[in-house]
């Protein structure tokens, strides 16, 4: 699943879309589009793993679930793959393999953008206060919750986890306040390194506990588990990192 870093590169690539207008619309995603046209695209916003195209009237929500993606200027993907289409005269952008739905303009005023990890509104007090309300709940799924740190994935939760050497299934009422504090700042500061090497195309090269079989620290054989509520894997190393229970 694209994680947040992700996200905001393709709101880059959809950025010179900014101020056209529509001059049509399709893909097999499950609402009128006949509406779309002749509607400007008045902006683009991210919130974590999910991206809306903000029109006069109306609003798009596009999630790339765990295997979407996109194009500019050229459908590259066959139309059985194709949720949306929009085309802006002579240029045009193509959604592939993911979730998109129409959402009330609303509804972008109730979404709480201070949980964006890579959000300049970004609220670690905030975020605090919901890991110290949920004490029985382990690290991996805090990071996983979209509503405590939006944007964060599985890769980031991997690598996080390691750097601030702590077990996946730590429970977050057992981890004291200097580990939380860690847990959040390397969770922001990751986001962004994540974000950079990517589009340096060397996010791979920098990885040092996702997908990993040998600690890079002792040498000792990485756990490959699946943890938590959500049951994803996680990488880790029981020498260097600690389990708080």
């Amino acid at each position: 699943m694209p994680e947040g870093p992700t996200i905001l590169l393709m709101k880059e690539c959809l950025q010179p879309f900014k101020g056209k207008t529509v001059t049509d619309a399709g893909g097999d995603a499950k609402f009128d589009k006949e509406p779309l046209t002749g509607q400007t695209l008045q902006d683009i916003r991210t919130f974590g793993k999910q991206t809306y195209l903000v029109f006069d009237t109306m609003v798009v929500r596009i999630h790339l679930l765990m295997f979407g993606s996109f194009s500019i200027d050229e459908q590259i993907r066959p139309d059985a793959r194709l949720r949306l289409s929009l085309f802006f005269g002579k240029d045009s952008m193509y959604f592939y393999t993911c979730s998109v739905k129409l959402v009330d303009p609303e509804f972008l005023d109730m979404i709480d953008w201070e949980a964006d990890v890579m959000s300049d509104s970004w609220n670690p007090a905030k975020t605090k206060k919901k890991l110290k309300s949920n004490p029985d709940m382990m690290v991996c799924d805090a990071l996983m919750d979209q509503d405590i740190f939006s944007g964060v994935g599985n890769i980031i939760k991997n690598e996080v986890l390691f750097l601030i050497g702590v077990q996946p299934e730590s429970l977050l009422g057992k981890m004291p306040d200097k580990k939380l504090k860690e847990l959040m700042e390397e969770a922001r500061n990751y986001s962004f390194d994540f974000l950079r090497w990517k589009r340096d195309s060397v996010l791979k090269q920098h990885w040092l506990a996702h997908t990993k079989k040998t600690c890079p620290i002792c040498g000792g054989k990485m756990i490959n588990k699946q943890t938590g509520l959500g049951k994803r894997r996680s990488f880790y190393c029981e020498k260097d990192q600690k389990l708080y229970h």
